[in-house]
This record gives structure tokens, C-alpha cells and sequence, in this order.
């Protein structure tokens, strides 16, 4: 495949997203689509209320269009299952995403949908993913990273297909609490994968992941500190399923453990936190997920964002490293 189909994605992207913005972020105003703030959150944050959030639907929009254009204007390239796919991930989580928005701006429930609605919706997704896939004998094996095992999980591969889009649509949702944040650490995770899609001979995806780069730092132009829009679950519970869906599609399944290592440890610190409470009556952390307890202790939002989007860039190099030298 030829690189200049993905620099064209990421570039397309970018400016569709730097274009958009400026359109929605108004819409949002007029629709009073403001961000509620926890009132246990950290108190710096009451100043965001009434961000205009639902800033997802351009990110998800940016992208859609930007695939599309280069699919149409690169002839190595075609409109085939494996992109298909990946758009109905990232627009099922954004819908359940934006269904969750609705509810919490305009209906006035803080909390949005609740677990159980949350949590069926993305499984039933997760389910027309997998038989989807398998309609296509998409492989079941598993690749093991730097060992170069491989074992054939059969049917359990369903459950690994659930276990990762629900993951990681959740786990990159916590990582959606500070200005930037997640806008830069999803740049980073979706980067890496573009180009283990383009060493892999994956063209369509390596341009899926390229269009989400762009998208989402174009966004970033509007998101960071101090943000003029948020993205809401609309944008990161997109996001998290459209990075475990290329993952699946990459065959690069557990990789996303050490590429999306940012959002595993913020879901660790949940985890640990409200274990840990109902174990001892203890916090391990001033506040989870882990951005907030930096943030108690003294960091700034930006130092915060930026050692964040360090660590992202090291998992992100550490994945490529062991996919493309390890073995």
C-alpha cells in the first residue's frame, strides 16, 4: 500500500475536525448541551460547568468522512468488510454514547444510562461484531505478544471479542476527565496501530486508525486546556471500541494491553480504589481514576495531560517494538 493514503487520512481528518468544530460548538450552546461536574469531583473542576459537550459527533464525523474520501480517491484501496466493521463499532458505541449524554444533559440524570442498560447495549454490539466476523472464517487464535505462541480459543473467542470492546470502550470513558486527555492519549494508542496495520499489509485499517489520529487532534485544537468543548461518552466510548475492534481486526488482541496501557492503569486505579474501600474502609488514591489523585496532589491540569501523553508515547513505542523486532 502506498503511506501517502494515510498521511491524506490523517490530514483529511484533521481538517474536517478543525472545520467542524467551530460549526457544532455554538449548536451545542444554543441546545444547552452543558457538561454537568460531579459535585464529588475535584472543585477546580465547577468552573467547566456548561462546557458544551457531545463534541464526539465531530470526531466520529471527521473520521467517517475522511475514510471515505481517501477509500474513494486511492484506488489501492476498497471499501471492504474489515472498514465496514470498524465504522459500525465506532458508531454503535457512539450512539449508546450519545444516548448516555442525552439523558445526563437534556433529561437532567447525572448519571445517564445506568449499568445495566450500558452494559447490554455494548454487548449486543459486541456480539453482531463477532458473528459478523465470523461470516468472513475470521481466524479464532490468539496471539500470544513475544513468545510466538499462538493457541485457537474456538468459541471463547466471543468472549474475548465482548471482554475487549466493553473493556476498553470503559476503560478509555475513565480516562475522559481532563482537558486533552484523552484526545492525546487516543492519538497516541490509534498511531501505533496504524502502523502495525501498514507493516502488517492491513491498508483499510491502517487508514481507519490514520483518519481517528486526525480526527481526534483536530478536536484537540478545541479540547485542550482550557477546553471549549468536551467529547463526552459520545466520543470516548467510540473511541474505546474502535481501538479494541482494529485490534481485533489486526489479530494483535493482547497488544492492546501494553498500547492502551494509559487506560489499563487509570481502570486499575477504579478497581483498586473501590476494592480497597470495601476491604478496609480505606483510599489507595486521593481520588480515581488516577488523573484526579495527581491532580489532589498538587499537579497542574496540563502537567497532568502532558506526563500522561508521555506515558502513552512509551506504551505506545513499547507495543510497536515487541509486535515489529520482539521475535
Amino acid at each position: 500500500m502506498s503511506e501517502p493514503s494515510i498521511l491524506a487520512a490523517i490530514v483529511i481528518a484533521f481538517l474536517l475536525s478543525v472545520l467542524l468544530s467551530p460549526m457544532f460548538i455554538p449548536m451545542l450552546h444554543r441546545l444547552k448541551f452543558g457538561q454537568s461536574i460531579r459535585e464529588e469531583g475535584p472543585s477546580s473542576h465547577q468552573k467547566k460547568s456548561g462546557t458544551p459537550t457531545m463534541g464526539g459527533i465531530v470526531v466520529i464525523l471527521a473520521m467517517v468522512l475522511a475514510v471515505f474520501l481517501v477509500v474513494l480517491f486511492f484506488a489501492d484501496l476498497t471499501f471492504n468488510y474489515q472498514i465496514g466493521l470498524l465504522m459500525l463499532v465506532t458508531i454503535a458505541f457512539g450512539l449508546v454514547g450519545f444516548l448516555d449524554d442525552f439523558i445526563k444533559v437534556v433529561v437532567k440524570r447525572n448519571l445517564g444510562l445506568n449499568s445495566k442498560q450500558k452494559l447490554l447495549a455494548q454487548l449486543v454490539v459486541a456480539a453482531i461484531f463477532y458473528f459478523v466476523l465470523r461470516q468472513y472464517e475470521f481466524s479464532t487464535v490468539v496471539h500470544i505478544p513475544a513468545t510466538g505462541l499462538s493457541v485457537d480459543i474456538g468459541i471463547l473467542y466471543l468472549l474475548l471479542v465482548a471482554v475487549m470492546l466493553v473493556g476498553a470502550s470503559n476503560a478509555v470513558n475513565l480516562t475522559d476527565g481532563l482537558d486533552g486527555l484523552l484526545a492525546g492519549t487516543s492519538a497516541i494508542a490509534f498511531g501505533a496501530y496504524a502502523v502495525l496495520a501498514w507493516y502488517a499489509g492491513f491498508p483499510e485499517v491502517a487508514v481507519f486508525c490514520a483518519a481517528v489520529v486526525g480526527a481526534v487532534l483536530g478536536f484537540l485544537v478545541f479540547n485542550a486546556h482550557p477546553a471549549k468543548v468536551f467529547m463526552g461518552d459520545t466520543g470516548s466510548l467510540a473511541l474505546g471500541g474502535a481501538i479494541a475492534a482494529a485490534a481485533i481486526m489486526l489479530k494483535m488482541e493482547i497488544l492492546l494491553i501494553i498500547i492502551g496501557g494509559v487506560f489499563v492503569i487509570e481502570t486499575l486505579s477504579v478497581i483498586i480504589q473501590v476494592l480497597v474501600f470495601k476491604w478496609k474502609g480505606k483510599r489507595v488514591f486521593k481520588m480515581s481514576p488516577l488523573h484526579h489523585h495527581y491532580e489532589l496532589s498538587g499537579w497542574s491540569e496540563w502537567k497532568v495531560v502532558v506526563v500522561f501523553w508521555l506515558c502513552g508515547i512509551v506504551f505506545a513505542v513499547l507495543g510497536v517494538y515487541i509486535e515489529v523486532w520482539v521475535l
